[in-house]
């Protein structure tokens, strides 16, 4: 297929897969894919950028508590919740203590356990008091912290479907994405998020690169425990990791010292 129309089946992949935008499919295959995960970061950077600006709307009309409430909560409606269901799930496996197929069948339940509540109310309760601190800064500063968290956390996918990383399953989305991103997209995704990041603490500006190496560092480490676990990655897994490494990066951006 010419490289064209790949890239745009791949674009169209990447926001159907991270957002709710009605946008028409195309093909869909392993080439398309690669190129859905590598834009990746790209769907989140938008997405980003659009919560940002509705967290500092809200801040001008309520407190700031309350719009990062509803921002968390239109963040989570605008990718149908599915990254907040891959990470109970995933947390459920892993918390069960079983291995393999057992551990998957795990995911496969319709129900969350009590491990997959405790990560929902923690990374929901960090992104919300997280958020209530940035809106408190700078519209600047707040857009770059927003849009760098989001977009990090596409990219953590991205890491999650490099090349050598196998898929738990032989069907499923992570069968289709895993091992379709090659090192050059995942070194300029790094380099544009960090580029990103860099605004987002004033007068710190390598806080927030920091805390996108910090935050995929931790992110690819439990991958690594994952797959020796589950034996490769699942689209919960992808989801899980979503919500790891834009947490992780809310925190890095908060901290002070």
């Amino acid at each position: 297929m010419p490289a064209e129309p790949r890239r745009l089946d791949g674009l169209r992949l990447a926001l159907t897969t991270f957002t709710t935008l009605p946008v028409r499919a195309g093909r869909i295959d392993r080439p398309a894919a690669g190129t859905a995960m590598a834009l990746a970061p790209l769907v989140g950077a938008l997405l980003g950028a659009a919560l940002a600006g509705l967290l500092l709307l809200l801040a001008a009309l309520a407190p700031p508590l309350v719009a990062a409430g509803v921002t968390v909560g239109c963040a989570a409606l605008a990718t149908r919740g599915l990254h907040l269901d891959g990470l109970a799930d995933t947390v459920d496996a892993l918390g069960s203590y079983r291995r393999g197929a057992a551990a998957l069948e795990i995911m496969k339940k319709p129900d969350v356990g009590p491990f997959g509540v405790v990560a929902l109310v923690v990374v929901l309760l960090l992104q919300t008091a997280s958020l209530a601190e940035l809106a408190g800064r700078s519209w600047p500063a707040a857009t770059a912290a927003v849009v760098a968290a989001t977009a990090a956390g596409r990219l953590g996918v991205g890491y999650a479907c490099r090349r050598g990383v196998p898929a738990a399953r032989p069907e499923g989305l992570g069968a289709l994405v895993a091992g379709t991103v090659g090192p050059v997209a995942l070194t300029v995704g790094t380099a544009a998020v960090a580029l990103a990041a860099m605004p987002a603490v004033p007068g710190r500006p390598w806080q927030g690169p920091l805390a996108v190496a910090a935050a995929l560092a931790v992110a690819v480490g439990l991958l690594r425990h994952v797959v020796r676990r589950l034996g490769g990655i699942t689209g919960d897994v992808l989801g899980a990791t979503v919500e790891l490494v834009t947490t992780l990066v809310y925190l890095g951006l908060v901290l002070s010292g």
